[in-house]
């Protein structure tokens, strides 16, 4: 089952860049105490303006009430409304924590100038049982004032809270509602301070109506709902939305860890194994980024270069031990005659030891001077200067192997002016090839090329006995040669490969009816 899964996993999984998944990963958490900000302020105003419009409606029962207890107050019936009209319509408020001022605490009531209005004082006489009932329901203080803004009710009766900017309105006959400071709020948590609407107050004055003119007002305040207290009554939401977010955080933390974090452990481990001469081969994650594709494909074509370089080195040691072996042991057994019956032995026995000698150390010599020349060909990467050109390469070539019995013919086909290799470069790996099929016996070479695509291919072909099938996948080898006893040190073909394939190209032996034939291809120079 879970091997399925992680097959379902890997067939549908988008593989997307890691810098945009990083980019959402970072862009996900960085509007985390945003949002968390926005909503925590969302929901204060909320709770604000829920509580101005329980205030608008207390204060508009209030003014009602009253107005139909006010003395010479006839109630008339309301007509009935159509039934396809809105028979209400919601009160829109005012308040806003973002911009609405903030004022200071109610002052204090003022002695007013002159008694109450005889009939708000009765009015408020009636409506007092149903005040306090009101109150203790709703915890807001109601106060009813007569025209004069003198209070009808509490503890300030018989005084005025005609200053107040708010009564001034409703007794003008404007329906308004402040925001005040609530100098004694008691903060019940430690947390209060981060909710703006704890210390704040709603006062709402409302004008009370009758006989068509301002007789009164009503003065509803409240404080709102504690921001805490709020979340407390929603915290079954509130606490599903953070075990949603964190959840969202930890799936996308599996995600980065088995996309990312487990990739690149494992690449680590398999570089050490491949550090201790192991075999390292990491198997793929199930989700992957292009980024991780591309390290692991990276990371596995440098395993293959190193184990095919390992083997490179491994069988280049052998092989060239073995061929300073027969040299070295040629003149060490040669020393040792000489040292031992040196003097007994004729002068043409010395000589001839000493010819033995000499010829092995010459081959030495050879040898060393043509490892350098690999080592130098397998250092040169990419062409000097313009590249090569064609046309003089050929020029020289021809008159430096032109001699009775043996010629260099060349077909060159347009467009193949300059080639992107060094000049020298190319030059010895023509002649080594030409060289090679002259020694081996042919009478001509034939050099065609021609342009393919970005690139130019030079096929060499000889008219000699050609290289043997059991041969062919050898000639490139180290130190093969089948002309060691005439001095070959087999290390001509691979200098040459070595020097084309520094220069981004290749050289192969083609398959031909009659002779040797060789395909080189180089990558044209830019113009």
């Amino acid at each position: 089952m879970i091997a399925a899964l992680r097959r379902l996993a890997a067939r549908l999984w988008p593989v997307p860049r890691l810098r945009w998944l990083l980019l959402a990963v970072l862009l996900f958490v960085a509007a985390l105490p945003g949002v968390a900000a926005l909503g925590l302020r969302v929901y204060e105003n909320a709770l604000i303006r829920r509580t101005e419009g329980e205030l608008v409606a207390q204060g508009a029962a209030m003014a009602a009430s009253a107005a139909l207890l006010w003395p010479g107050v006839v109630a008339v019936p309301l007509e009935p409304l159509p039934s396809r009209s809105l028979p209400y319509q919601e009160t829109e408020t005012d308040i806003d924590l973002r911009y609405s001022p903030v004022l200071p605490e109610r002052p204090a009531a003022v002695p007013a100038k002159g008694p109450p209005d005889p009939a708000a004082l009765g009015v408020a006489t009636r409506m007092a049982p149903a005040l306090e009932e009101t109150k203790r329901a709703t915890l807001a203080s109601i106060l009813l004032l007569d025209g004069a803004g003198t209070v009808l009710n509490g503890r300030d009766s018989g005084k005025s809270l005609a200053n107040l900017p708010e009564v001034r309105a409703a007794l003008r006959g404007q329906a308004v509602t402040v925001l005040r400071h609530n100098d004694f709020y008691r903060r019940d948590t430690a947390f209060d301070w981060i909710s703006r609407a704890t210390a704040i107050r709603l006062h709402h004055a409302r004008p009370i109506r009758a006989g068509g003119k301002v007789v009164g007002a009503v003065l509803v305040s409240r404080s709102a709902s504690a921001l805490f207290r709020g979340m407390w009554e929603d915290r079954g939401k509130i606490a599903a939305g953070v075990a949603a977010i964190f959840a969202v955080l930890v799936l996308l933390t599996a995600i980065l860890a088995r996309a990312i974090v487990r990739p690149v452990e494992q690449l680590s481990l398999a570089a050490r194994a491949l550090a201790r001469g192991q075999s390292a081969a990491p198997a793929r994650p199930t989700l992957e980024v292009q980024e991780i594709r591309s390290l692991y494909h990276d990371f596995e074509v440098m395993a293959r270069a190193i184990a095919r370089r390992s083997r490179y080195l491994r069988d280049f040691a052998a092989a060239l031990s073995h061929e300073f072996k027969t040299p070295l042991a040629g003149i060490r057994g040669g020393i040792e005659l000489l040292q031992d019956h040196g003097a007994t032995m004729s002068e043409a026995e010395r000589a001839r030891f000493l010819a033995n000698i000499a010829a092995d150390g010459e081959r030495l010599s050879r040898l060393v001077s043509r490892l350098m020349e690999l080592a130098k060909a397998d250092m040169a990467r990419g062409p000097s200067g313009e590249g090569a050109a064609l046309a003089g390469v050929l020029a020289r070539l021809r008159d430096g192997v032109a001699s009775e019995g043996f010629a260099l013919r060349s077909e060159v086909g347009t467009g193949l002016d300059r080639l992107a290799m060094d000049e020298g470069a190319l030059e010895t790996v023509l002649a080594t090839l030409v060289e090679n099929a002259r020694q081996a016996g042919a009478g001509e070479v034939v050099l065609s090329a021609r342009r393919e695509g970005g690139a130019g291919v030079l096929t060499l072909c000889d008219n000699g006995p050609g290289v043997p099938q059991a041969d062919r996948e050898r000639i490139f080898d180290p130190f093969f040669t089948s002309r060691r006893e005439s001095g070959g040190t087999g290390l001509g073909l691979p200098i040459a490969r070595a020097l084309v394939e520094g220069s981004g190209g290749a050289l192969e032996l083609a398959e031909s009816e009659r002779g040797a034939c060789f395909v080189l291809t180089v990558p044209l120079a830019a113009n």
